[in-house]
This record gives structure tokens, C-alpha cells and sequence, in this order.
């Protein structure tokens, strides 16, 4: 049976080790940097608390062979949560998802009616000259009001860059409401008797997000699946146009396994810095312009049971700096342990700003003067703070990316052996159940022989760009 070299344990490597294993193709063995699975959509302990890195759900759109993978896996652990969150919109808080009477009642008279004209006057609008940017797109569908006070400052914290200089491709993988027929769907989806049963909520586990790839490895150990932790990869070996072998660190000593199947979740970026020989110039070059987002996650740890009731606020306006504030225990009702809550705050945020350079304890007291900034002063005690830096947060979609994209694309199909796919591998931006969906599609194009049909893979890949992230 052929062994296929997995690198990397988030949701997509675990998911494709499971499905690998279970299919009986080939036997899996996964290589992970970190010393726990789960990547991004890992957990950790902190002061007794389940924390994620940054606010993470799983969607009930999600496949329904996917969702019971990971029910079968999860088990009982795997709770069904309401969404009871707060965006700040114009200096007011509105509940998030957006419901009609927040919207009527809770925003500035003269903000409602822009949003209103903006939906009356959307046919007249013409569309801007030129090629079509990020920009351009959400202004012709939603109108200024909504672009100006939401999408334009929420997407310039996010990415770092003027809207104008985003592609198109982020309008429509990254904003489920690019249109205000969109939008106003969505909301009278929270109406009740116009609400579908799951509208509203989500699943998580009792134990933290991570509690889905650590619950997907056990079950792929469990039938025979090798996975190797606190794995670093030092290169991919590859000769006559093939992978041969990857070679790697662990527990001290340099260790090599031969290979002629490697499935890559990585960052492009480190994929094409790993071969040996190294990738060709143009290959590297491509590599070198394609750009993450990195962002610092600041741990807040009071003492107190509970900071407020909602597990998620979103801060879209450019004045605030971070973009996203949880509370880990409000996420799965825990109300264990007492007189200790985790705030996680998602800073958006890249190694050459000067955020970046602050210590933990700097970090937690510019988080204190930023939420009393908006009316959520912290009263309690701090007993510490943490960070969790890290480098590849979001792929940046600016409008060069898909030209330096389809160089990457081309050269890694052409070398036998090497697939690359999940959020990094694919560059996309994308839910858990994405990244799984990637991992079931790759093991359906792998063939009983340890051949990969492109073809299949191909149109597995023009389903994974119709992927609109959920948040």
C-alpha cells in the first residue's frame, strides 16, 4: 500500500488522514510543527479555560457526511449553541447576525435611511470605470452607507490595504452579503416563522474548537494513522520531476522518510521554500509575492465569572484596532471555573508594525484603554495576559494575487506526487468545514494504483471556489 506524507495537522491534514486511512488507498503518516493538532483551529488551556485561537464555530451549512464525521467523532462533546453577538455599527450596538428590529430601532434615524435609499437607488447606480476591484463591486451592489461605515474600514484593518487595491475574488469569497438583496435575506431569515430551524446557531464543543481535530486524529490512530508532532520540516526532497522524500526534525535527531506522495496543507510561501533542489526562480518569485495577514491574539485572563453575556462583539470601524473580542466560556456555556474568565481579542496585525513589538502586558493594558473606548470598560482584577502571534492569519487578496497564484498552481501540479490543499494550501480564505471538504476531495481524486486524477481533482477545486467564509 502506498503511504501518503501529510504536512501540516489542522483541520485539512487530520480530515485527510481520517478519510485516507478509512478509504483503504493508501496509510497516512502527518507531520506537525506545534505540539498539538488543530493548527489554527486548535485550543489550549489557559487558567483553566478552553480557549481557541481567535472565534471559531462550526457552521450547520456544513456537508452533511462532513458533519457527521465529526459528530461520530466528537461525540456528545458537540454542543448546539445559539449566536448571541454584538457588532458596533455608527458608535451603536446591534445584535449580530443582524435581526430587523435592531436595524429599525438601535442605529442613527439618519444611517437607516441612507441604507434605504442606497437599496432604492442600486439600479441607477453606474458601475465604476475601469477594472473591477473590491471596491468597485460592494459599492455597486450595496450602496456608500454600507461600504463606508462597514466593509471598507472592517476590510482595511483586516488586510492592510485600501479597498481599491483588493481583488474582486474577496467580494465574493469573503462577503456572504455582497448585495443588499443579500443582506435583507439574511435578515428576515431571523424573523420567526420565516427562521429555519438552524438558523442562528452553530456547533462547538465542550472542550474548546480544537476538540474536532484532536477527536478526528484519535479516530485516524485508532485505524492505523501515524502522526508525528512537534515535527519541523526541513525539505522536500524531489528528482526526475518527483517527490522522493521528506526530511524533518523530531525529538532532537534529523530523520528521513521516503515518499513519492506528499500532501502539503503548508503556506505556499514555506512549500516552495522546503524543496530540494529549490523551486525554480520564477516558481520562487511567484512564492515571494503572494502575502498572509498576520494577526496577534491577546489573551486577557480576569477574575470574574463572567465579562459579559455575549460570545462574540465585532469592531468593523477603523478607530478600534482589533476586529473580533470572545469570551471561550460563553462559546460552550461553561460556567467552570468560577471567578475566572478568558477575553480573546483578534488584532490584526503583521511583524514590522510597532503592535507587534509590545510585550504581553502592554498588549493587555492597550486592550483595556481600547474597550473602554467602547463602553466595555474592564473592571475586574487582571491576573495576566497572553499573546498568540501568528504569521499566516488570512491570505491577503490584492489585485495581483491570482497571476502570482496560478504560477504556484502550475508548478506544483507538474511535479509528480505533490498536492497542495487546505486554507494555506489552496490560499483560502475558508471555514473548518472547507478545509475538510478540500481533504475529502483530494482523497476521492486519489486512485486505488496511488495515481491522482486531476481531472476529478479540477472540478473538485471549481466547487472550493464557490466557498463563502462564514463568520
Amino acid at each position: 500500500m502506498k503511504q501518503v506524507v501529510v504536512l501540516g495537522a489542522g483541520p485539512a491534514g487530520v480530515g485527510a488522514a481520517l478519510m485516507l486511512t478509512r478509504s483503504g488507498k493508501a496509510s497516512a503518516k502527518v507531520l506537525e510543527r506545534a505540539p498539538r493538532v488543530g493548527g489554527n483551529s486548535g485550543s489550549f488551556l489557559l487558567e483553566g479555560v478552553h480557549c481557541d485561537f481567535g472565534s471559531h464555530r462550526l457552521h450547520p451549512s456544513t456537508e452533511p457526511q462532513l458533519m457527521q464525521l465529526i459528530k461520530d467523532a466528537v461525540g456528545p462533546d458537540l454542543l448546539w449553541r445559539p449566536r448571541h453577538g454584538r457588532i458596533r455599527l455608527k458608535s451603536r450596538w446591534i445584535h449580530f447576525p443582524l435581526k430587523p428590529i435592531d436595524l429599525l430601532l438601535r442605529l442613527p434615524k439618519g444611517f437607516t435611511l441612507q441604507l434605504l435609499w442606497d437599496a432604492a437607488t442600486k439600479r441607477f447606480r453606474r458601475p465604476a470605470a475601469g477594472e473591477p476591484t473590491f471596491a468597485s463591486v460592494l459599492h455597486q451592489g450595496l450602496g456608500p452607507a454600507m461600504c463606508e461605515n462597514f466593509y471598507y474600514p472592517y476590510m482595511r484593518k483586516l488586510w492592510a490595504l485600501p479597498p481599491e487595491e483588493l481583488a474582486v475574488t474577496l467580494a465574493t469569497r469573503r462577503v456572504s452579503g455582497s448585495s443588499i438583496g443579500k443582506i435583507i435575506k439574511k435578515i428576515l431569515g431571523q424573523v420567526p416563522g420565516l427562521k429555519k430551524p438552524q438558523t442562528g446557531g452553530f456547533y462547538y464543543p465542550r472542550k474548546g474548537f480544537g476538540q474536532i481535530s484532536e477527536s478526528l486524529r484519535n479516530e485516524a490512530e485508532k485505524i492505523g494513522a501515524d502522526f508525528t508532532l512537534e515535527a519541523a520540516i526541513s525539505a522536500i526532497e524531489h528528482d526526475d520531476g518527483r517527490v522522493k522524500a521528506v526530511r524533518y526534525k523530531a525529538d532532537g535527531a534529523e530523520r528521513r522518510v521516503k515518499t513519492d506522495i506528499v500532501w502539503s496543507t503548508l503556506p505556499l510561501t514555506t512549500l516552495v521554500s522546503l524543496m530540494d533542489p529549490p523551486a525554480p526562480a520564477e516558481v520562487v518569485e511567484a512564492a515571494s509575492r503572494i502575502r498572509y495577514r498576520g494577526m496577534i491574539l491577546i489573551y486577557l485572563v480576569l477574575e470574574q465569572d463572567q465579562f459579559t453575556e455575549y460570545d462574540a462583539h465585532y469592531f468593523p470601524e477603523y478607530a478600534v484596532p482589533i476586529s473580533r473580542l470572545s469570551e471561550p466560556k460563553n462559546y460552550s456555556a461553561s460556567t467552570e471555573p468560577k471567578d475566572v474568565t478568558v477575553l480573546c481579542a483578534e488584532l490584526p496585525c503583521d511583524p514590522q508594525e510597532e503592535l507587534w513589538a509590545l510585550s504581553d502586558d502592554e498588549l493587555g493594558a492597550k486592550l483595556c484603554e481600547w474597550l473602554a473606548g467602547v463602553g466595555l470598560p474592564v473592571t475586574a482584577r487582571v491576573r495576566r495576559t497572553e499573546t498568540r502571534r501568528l504569521g499566516f492569519a488570512y491570505p491577503v487578496y490584492d489585485r495581483e494575487f491570482e497571476g502570482h497564484l496560478s504560477v504556484l498552481d502550475h508548478w506544483a501540479e507538474g511535479l509528480g506526487g505533490l498536492l497542495t490543499f487546505g486554507r494555506q494550501g489552496l490560499f483560502a480564505h475558508d471555514n473548518t468545514h472547507h478545509a475538510l471538504a478540500m481533504a475529502e476531495g483530494a482523497v476521492d481524486s486519489l486512485n486505488a494504483d496511488g495515481s491522482f486524477d486531476l481531472d476529478k481533482w479540477h472540478a473538485h477545486r471549481r466547487v472550493f471556489e464557490t466557498h463563502v467564509v462564514e463568520d
